[in-house]
């Protein structure tokens, strides 16, 4: 007896729009929450963050900026419809974060229940993104550069970076958000294991 296989239903250009449009509006609302509680995210918006608590420099334009050099390597590796998904997704966080660092406010923001919303929110931002072949630059595209020209993998260097923005941050910011923001980042990629597995939803743009 053949089991047949159903083709997956392609997402449709407004269907990709839309869904751009609010994983990066989840972003940037945990960004803005992250930065309320002085919190560190990771790979390029951990350094984002990082920088600005250190020299306070705004997140979204610094967010911007890291991204730059990494989308040549974008087209290179992945293509041009990913790498301008990409673009627009980070420039759709830095003017997002920007307005609703305006529109938003917070008379009292308890850090753990940061930690845990703003890991939320990030993690259900970029569960929408990676579902519609969209990334958000930066560390992950020079992650997959290395694996392919160097054989590095490109989970340990992530994770290696990751680590190393944390060590920085233990002379920026308190022990205490440091912690935190390991907890962040573990509801991050939680979210994203839980919700986004082989087998369970193929995102086909």
């Amino acid at each position: 007896m053949s089991v047949e296989i159903a083709t997956p239903e392609r997402h449709s250009a407004y269907e990709d729009a839309i869904a751009i449009v609010v994983g990066t509006l989840f972003m940037a609302l945990g960004v803005v929450i992250y930065t309320k509680a002085v919190l560190l995210a990771g790979s390029t918006a951990g350094l984002a963050l990082l920088v600005q608590y250190a020299t306070g420099i705004s997140f979204w334009w610094l967010f911007f900026a890291i991204n730059l050099p990494f989308y040549i390597l974008a087209v290179k590796k992945l293509g041009w419809a990913f790498t301008l998904r990409t673009f627009a997704a980070v420039t759709l966080v830095s003017i997002f974060t920007r307005l609703t660092s305006e529109l938003v406010s917070f008379a009292h923001l308890d850090p753990l229940y940061a930690a845990v919303m703003g890991g939320a929110l990030s993690g259900a931002g970029l569960l929408i993104l990676f579902r519609h072949r969209t990334g958000l630059g930066g560390i992950n595209v020079l992650a997959i550069y290395l694996q392919d020209r160097f054989g590095i993998r490109a989970g340990y260097f992530q994770l290696a970076v990751d680590l190393a923005i944390l060590a920085a941050a233990f002379f920026v910011i308190p022990l205490d958000r440091l912690a935190l923001s390991v907890l962040a980042a573990v509801v991050v990629n939680m979210t994203l294991a839980i919700n986004h597995r082989p087998g369970r939803y193929l995102g086909v743009t």
